[in-house]
């Protein structure tokens, strides 16, 4: 059985105090994670992350913040097994996918989708040859794959746009493309890392409402990467904080707004003072050594 965080609850506050079965049991599990670095004046190295015990269920969407330096992104990096870890592993499906002493894999891990910055769409191929792409490194799409990726195309509102080049795209819209190829596989777990960053305002609050209706859709265990406490507030079922030098779990805040959540509007929604609050409290503690 996976094993997961035990905590102690006080309100929505959750702090670490070792673990116990999870029940339902986590489909994605850390276990005293911890990532450093080769530095000349630390024999030990540096470590970016220690530590780090977390569980996640299936279906949960989880966001992550952090001030800047405290790991949050080496934390996906991990979880993608597209960086190996120093100490601890990475548990999914009950199975040790990542460790101490295993080599970090070349790219992501078939049943973890990655969203990055960047949306790295291929600037050669078209929005629908894009989509296909992860697709046709395993061969041939069958009818079943050309059909959903018809049907997440549609709904990532980019179906009149399948034949249009990266270039000819709104950052919006190549952020939706980049999100529907990631999808195209069909992950269970999708890892999100700040993806909606460099957007303006009112396009950032329309694809949180088109991630958060895809999430409803399709269920699919999320882990974003945000410095927006509305942002997170308004996405999460649970809000996972990393602070200190090296990063760790400082705070797990579960987020019981009631859904479907209008993220334009999510101030004004009951308790969103109290959970920013604590968040930004948490946020604004100095780091420990």
């Amino acid at each position: 059985m996976a094993i997961g965080t035990i905590t102690r609850q006080r309100g929505d506050d959750r702090q670490l105090a070792g673990t116990l079965p999870l029940h339902p049991p986590a489909l994605l599990a850390l276990h005293g994670l911890g990532v450093s670095y080769a530095d000349a004046g630390a024999p030990e190295g540096r470590w970016i992350l220690k530590d780090v015990d977390l569980a996640v269920a299936e279906g949960e969407f989880v966001t992550v913040m952090g001030s800047s330096g405290a790991g949050k992104s080496t934390l996906l990096s991990v979880i993608a097994q597209t960086l190996a870890p120093s100490a601890g592993q990475v548990v999914f499906k009950d199975q040790v996918v990542a460790g101490a002493g295993r080599e970090a894999q070349p790219g992501c891990h078939r049943q973890i989708g990655f969203v990055t910055q960047d949306d790295n769409l291929l600037p050669w191929r078209t929005v629908w040859q894009n989509l296909l792409f992860p697709l046709t490194l395993a061969g041939k799409p069958s009818p079943a794959q050309l059909e959903h990726a018809r049907l997440l195309l549609e709904q990532v509102g980019l179906a009149g746009w399948a034949d249009h080049y990266p270039h000819q795209l709104s950052g919006g819209m190549r952020k939706r493309a980049a999100l529907a190829r990631t999808l195209v596989y069909d992950p269970p777990v999708v890892l999100m890392d700040e993806p909606f960053g460099a957007l303006d305002a009112e396009t950032r609050a329309q694809l949180q409402a088109d991630l958060l209706r895809l999430w409803e859709t399709r269920r699919k265990t999320i882990l974003f990467v945000t410095h927006d406490i509305n942002e997170a507030i308004a996405l999460a079922d649970r809000v996972v904080v990393l602070a200190g030098t090296p990063g760790r779990v400082e705070l797990q805040r579960r987020i019981r707004i009631p859904r479907p959540r209008d993220p334009e509007l999510i101030f004004k929604a009951p308790d969103f003072a109290t959970h920013y609050e604590a968040i930004r409290s948490c946020l604004r503690k100095v780091p420990h050594p």
